[in-house]
């Protein structure tokens, strides 16, 4: 296992008894890290990836995995979100030690419950001098941010109300003027963090606004509450997107600014759509609840998620949940972009459909039956026949949500041949597709008992028989027992459709044969 040795402030970030390093520091940190998504939308597939690194990683060091609901924007909350959340997580085997469902000793988990403490701590910034009153109304700020733009300045804040005088202050609290709270950022010098991915990054302070940490209605921003839980909650790691790089150095300067020591940071990078640019609902799925829905497995994406921007290897593919939590190491995630890619999803998920035994498919396959009517209610008779075909469509199966299109054929009620022509062999005429299904009526007939061998060995005994090719008999045979030219195996089909509707749906056939003969004579 590669060791990243890493000191701050006298404390080990990880301890590997085999690394000398390691065995003479002198603390042994308990890992714990957190997933908190805001309930601002259905949970996308790019959350769902940082949930499971920053799982994989404390599942790894024996550590313990917070679940926490950052819902402050009150604004934007969505009612179902959380619940998606939550099954989300769970569907793709991820568990949790704290969270809002389940409590812990750092509850409670959803920030909303959370807004008093917030307060207390900004009020405290204000008090030590790091932080600040701003009654600058929504309207300034609305043309300060046009003036600045038209100036090719940054849009940030001008720290307008950041050195009042006591005076100034007061005529303020006077009028009740609505306020927030900001951070007095430093103007000078540097922040410095090491990231585990990245290694050192550095910021000019200069470049930094004043942030604000709590809004005028009271609840903080995303800044405040996410320092004060992720040090209240004790988390070591802090792993996420690499989008929260450039908020991480305001996140360091309220850690000073408290007298916290900051934890650990990772950030993992983000995932693109194939072909460059943001993944979006027009390169397909992109929330973890429509992937559900058109039938991946949640082994599949959680192997195919983990590969994201991670690897062991340039030649491991499948990994269980298990094999991750063995194998997953923080410094192998890559710096760069990850893509996203559709086609190698719906390998991994045909990989594992394959994988799964007749009866534990038909579980998973019953609810699209069922929502597309080719079963009514669940019976013997219907489920002994699915696990007889299951088996037969298991091989060309990716989505589990594809199931009605390989199997609608075998059920006598949704069975139509929709092109007659069809039924007639390329460079042959309809007299050939009849005079093949006459023979073929004949040899079947005589088949006992009707199995896969003996079906099959009478078939080639008529294609001798013809003295036609394999493909041009095959075929007829093919649409005229499926009504299709895409079906499993032809013997194996017949087997599971039986001698009687197999012979019938020839008869058929062949009356659609002579009936387009006379239209088109």
């Amino acid at each position: 296992m590669h060791c990243f040795y890493l000191k701050l402030n006298h404390r080990v970030s990880i301890f590997y008894p085999q690394c000398k390093k390691c065995v003479g520091a002198a603390v042994m940190e308990t890992v714990r890290t957190r997933f908190a998504p805001s309930p601002t939308g259905f949970l996308h597939i790019g959350g769902l990836r940082t949930a499971l690194f920053s799982y994989l990683f404390a599942r790894q060091h024996s550590g313990t995995f917070i679940l926490r609901i950052e819902d402050t924007d009150r604004s934007r909350f969505v009612g179902e979100a959380l619940e998606d959340i939550v099954h989300s997580l769970k569907w793709l085997g991820i568990q949790w030690e704290e969270g809002p469902d389940i409590g812990g000793p750092f509850g409670p988990y959803m920030q909303s419950e959370r807004t008093e403490l917030y307060r207390t701590y900004a009020e405290k910034l204000i008090h030590s001098g790091n932080a600040y009153r701003c009654y600058c109304t929504p309207e300034r700020l609305a043309v300060l941010r046009k003036e600045r733009e038209k100036l090719g300045l940054d849009t940030g804040y001008d720290r307008r109300c950041r050195n009042l005088t006591e005076d100034q202050k007061e005529q303020h609290e006077k009028a009740q003027d609505t306020s927030v709270i900001r951070l007095k950022a430093p103007l000078e010098g540097e922040t410095v963090f090491d990231d585990l991915i990245r290694g050192r990054i550095v910021t000019n302070n200069g470049l930094l606004d004043d942030l604000v940490l709590l809004k005028s209605d009271g609840f903080p921003t995303y800044h405040l509450a996410n320092v004060v839980d992720d040090h209240r909650m004790e988390i070591s790691h802090v792993i996420r997107g690499e989008e929260w790089i450039s908020s991480t150095p305001r996140h360091m300067i309220l850690y000073r600014a408290f007298g916290w020591e900051p934890p650990e940071f990772a950030h993992v990078p983000i995932i693109l759509a194939p072909g460059g640019g943001k993944l979006s609902k027009r390169h397909g799925a992109t929330m973890v609840k429509e992937f559900v829905e058109r039938g991946y497995l949640g082994e599949a994406v959680l192997n195919f998620i983990a590969l994201l921007g991670w690897s062991l290897d340039d030649k491991t593919e499948l990994f269980s949940m298990s094999d991750l939590m063995r194998e997953f190491d923080i410094t192998r995630v890559n710096k760069s972009a990850a893509v996203f890619s559709y086609e190698k999803l719906d390998w991994f998920n045909g990989v594992y459909i394959r994988k799964k035994s007749p009866q534990e498919l038909y579980e998973l396959v019953y609810p699209y039956l069922e929502k597309d009517g080719i079963i009514t209610s669940e019976n013997g008779i219907q489920k002994e026949y699915l696990l007889r075909i299951l088996p037969l469509v298991r091989e060309r199966l990716k989505l589990l949500s594809e199931i009605t299109d390989r199997v609608w054929f075998f059920f006598d009620d949704r069975f139509e041949i929709k092109d007659a022509n069809a039924l007639i062999p390329k460079k042959l005429s309809s007299k050939d597709a009849v005079r093949i299904l006459h023979l073929a009526t004949e040899k079947l007939d005589a088949v006992d008992p009707f199995h896969d061998t003996q079906i099959e060995t009478a078939m080639r005994d008529l294609v001798n028989k013809l003295t036609l090719k394999v493909g041009q008999v095959f075929m007829t045979l093919r649409v005229a027992i499926t009504g299709t030219k895409v079906s499993p195996g032809l013997f194996e089909t017949m087997r599971v459709l039986g001698k009687e509707r197999v012979l019938s749906r020839i008869k058929s056939a062949i009356e659609i044969l002579r009936k387009l003969k006379l239209f088109n004579t």
